[in-house]
């Protein structure tokens, strides 16, 4: 992956965040994007009250990993780092 299509992948991935960003808000809670790796594996940290909340597999399996690949189906996974 090439330099250009690496930073296109992160504007797609940072417009799919912006469309769960406000119910992660809601909450008192954020995701920030990390980093995105050669293989399109996606790192992201989620914050506020989704740092620690019990839920917070749920929201990033099933609300951010879903909603990124939603937009940008290339992505292979998506994980947070603390």
């Amino acid at each position: 992956m090439d330099h250009k299509e690496l930073v296109d992948i992160k504007l797609k991935i940072e417009d799919a965040l912006n469309k769960i960003r406000p119910y992660l808000n809601e909450d008192g809670g954020d995701v920030e994007l990390v980093d995105v790796d050669q293989d399109k594996n996606v790192k992201i940290r989620l914050v506020g009250a989704c740092n620690n909340c019990p839920m917070s597999m749920q929201t990033l399996k099933l609300g951010v990993e879903q909603t990124i690949k939603r937009f940008v189906p290339d992505v292979k996974e998506v994980s947070e780092i603390e």
